[in-house]
């Protein structure tokens, strides 16, 4: 998430009470949790198995429970407990802030969009020209949708990533700031939900449709021109490139790639990327040639237990 205006090292380190290595004037321009940093960004590490992946990443600005020697062109911040804190950041920059309209005075709508009765459009949200929301859509706070978009009843754009830590006594909510990004001319159909990044955005691109019953986990880019049938589900920070076809019922894993042109048939998962321009089939999936080449020998397992059998019995 991009910070309303630059802050500098000292200024965070007050909000938070926390001591610091770096010039105090050290400019941080966003937060951002490590999937997603970039140069500017603060982000935040607790556990040492990531020590090395936050400090050697983009962010240049890093929230530790240990004092380590701070790597050129960055600055540290240490605190006891780095998820709280950083938590807390995001609820000072990204807070919460209930509606009591059902179309926000803040959202920007523009000419020719449509919005049917029983819509709620939160604070901040972008909606381009000549749109058409159905009725009893959801879009959340920030959420930008481009020109041309058509959204069908039901939808949800916006709720909060399925992101948590797990505790010894609890678990504890990982605060959501970033925001669902819908290109021009896509479609969505009844009853989807497409949840926010955790602290970027999760984005669906040009001319992409969707049928209905489509769950998109946060932080996930899908691309240009896709086509996805009911009932898929992608998981979170995985990345569609254009022109993919997912049928209905397909099962996408976290934290992969499906490459451009892929096809998945129906009722597939993936756990793993697969390459594009290929058609696959099953659950793990595979190229779908061989799958079936797979369940033609399988059909065949009795007969052949059959024969093995008789030759076995007449030895």
């Amino acid at each position: 998430m991009k910070l309303d205006k630059p802050y500098s090292l000292k200024e965070i380190a007050g909000f938070i009470g926390a001591g610091f290595i770096g010039d105090p004037d050290f400019k941080i321009t966003g937060i951002n949790e490590i999937h997603m940093v970039e140069a500017g960004d603060l982000t935040f590490v607790d556990h040492p198995k990531y020590y090395e992946k936050a400090l050697n990443s983009k962010a240049t600005t890093i929230l530790i429970n240990k004092k380590v020697e701070c790597p050129s062109g960055k600055a540290l911040l240490f605190s006891e407990s780095p998820f709280d804190d950083y938590m807390s950041l995001v609820k000072k920059f990204r807070p919460f802030i209930p509606s009591d309209q059902m179309i926000s005075p803040s959202a920007d709508i523009g000419e020719g969009t449509i919005i049917q009765p029983g819509t709620f459009i939160g604070n901040e949200v972008k909606i381009g020209k000549n749109c058409l929301i159905h009725a009893n859509v959801s879009i959340y706070d920030h959420t930008v949708i481009g020109d041309h978009v058509v959204i069908h009843s039901g939808t949800v754009l916006g709720a909060d990533a399925f992101y948590f830590q797990k505790r010894a006594d609890k678990t504890v909510k990982f605060e959501s700031c970033g925001r669902v990004v819908i290109k021009d001319h896509v479609e969505i159909g009844a009853c989807c939900t497409i949840d926010k990044g955790v602290s970027g955005d999760t984005v669906i691109d040009e001319y992409t449709k969707f049928d209905n019953h489509i769950q998109i986990g946060h932080d996930t880019y899908i691309g240009k021109r896709c086509l996805f049938a009911s009932a898929v589900i992608v998981a979170g920070v995985t990345r569609v490139e254009d022109d993919v076809i997912l049928w209905g019922q397909v099962a996408v894993n976290k934290d992969l790639v499906i490459g451009k042109g892929a096809v998945l048939l129906g009722t597939s998962a993936i756990d793993k990327s697969i390459e594009g321009n290929k058609v696959y089939f099953g659950a793990p999936a595979i190229e779908a040639r061989e799958k079936w080449k797979e369940l033609a020998l399988i059909r065949k397992l009795p007969e052949m237990y059959e024969k093995l059998n008789k030759l076995t019995k007449g030895a």
